[in-house]
């Protein structure tokens, strides 16, 4: 992204309706291209004015009051178009769902400014660099493969982001794991930055809450095929949990730890194994209400050539 910053002006009076609602929820109403927790920022930044007054987002709103805004947020994409292939599994005027391959950066940065997904979209779709980073809601990490949803418009935009905050966005990943599991289960553990590497997330004190449900889906020799649904979406999270109930994902560099080779896999087998250098985890199924229609939709995207080839390997 360019980082730079642009200056959105919103002004109107509170209508009679809302009155005697809390005002932060109220604003949100007024200005429905824009998130309540969006809103929240603007008001602790003091780019709310009420009647010329500073206010706080728990104060009530009154009828016939006069809103201000001139809210300072992050300009529309500069990123550079460029013809990088795309799955696109669903388009329409509001979104676009994209099946990401493992290998394929979601998000342009500092020493990484093209060949990413962020391209790709500007390529495909040019209207999205009106928006906050070409559409994207959520991401998934350079080497996790699968479903990632792409807003087309604002609203739309707005929409899927206050869904995903009411973790009503259904997302289940598949993930192979070092050690067998007999059961499924859950991890409710925070997550934040690790005390030390501060390139590293860990389960910490104090970190953000993060809840992971797990079920499984294929019991192998020495590994385990699960079902994952977050419930929440932080950074890693699936990579830092399972890390944390001692069954790290299979080839995660970061959190893996040592590469494991079963006793009795053949050389062939073994060098799947050795040649598979990306964690071993694809978001399979992706479910949300559409943010115009209000239909509910579900899609899925079966696991990669590489993954599907690991899993035969270690079967």
């Amino acid at each position: 992204m360019s980082g730079e910053l642009e200056v959105i002006h919103l002004q109107g009076e509170v209508p009679e309706a809302l009155s005697g609602q809390r005002l932060d929820a109220a604003l949100a109403r007024m200005f429905p291209s824009y998130s309540r927790s969006r809103i929240q920022q603007w008001m602790e930044a003091g780019w709310v004015r009420v009647d010329g007054e500073t206010p706080r987002r728990r104060d009530t709103a009154l009828g016939g009051a006069r809103v201000v805004i001139e809210a300072r947020v992050e300009a529309a994409s500069e990123d550079r178009a460029e013809d990088i292939p795309l799955e696109v599994i669903y388009e329409d005027d509001s979104l676009l769902v994209i099946n990401k391959p493992p290998g394929l950066v979601t998000h342009p940065a500092a020493g990484n400014r093209e060949g990413t997904l962020v391209n790709a979209l500007l390529h495909h779709a040019p209207d999205l660099a009106a928006l906050p980073r070409a559409g994207i809601v959520h991401r998934l990490d350079k080497e996790t493969s699968g479903l990632l949803v792409v807003a087309r418009t604002l609203e739309a935009h707005t929409d899927l982001v206050r869904q995903l905050q009411a973790r009503t966005v259904g997302r289940e990943y598949l993930a192979l794991v070092q050690g067998v599991i007999v059961a499924g289960g859950t991890v409710d553990a925070p997550i934040g930055r690790h005390p030390v590497d501060r390139k590293r997330m860990a389960v910490v004190a104090g970190g953000k809450e993060a809840i992971t449900h797990y079920r499984v889906e294929a019991r192998l020799p020495h590994h385990t095929l699960l079902r994952v649904r977050l419930e929440t979406g932080r950074t890693h999270q699936i990579r830092v949990h399972m890390a944390h109930v001692h069954h790290p994902i299979v080839g995660d560099p970061v959190y893996g730890g040592r590469l494991k080779v079963p006793a009795g896999l053949s050389e062939a087998d073994q060098a799947v194994l050795r040649g598979f250098r990306r964690q071993a985890l694809h978001a399979a199924r992706l479910e949300l209400v559409h943010p115009v229609t209000g239909e509910e939709m579900g899609w899925e995207a079966p696991m990669p050539a590489d993954f599907a080839a690991l899993l035969e390997a270690l079967c």
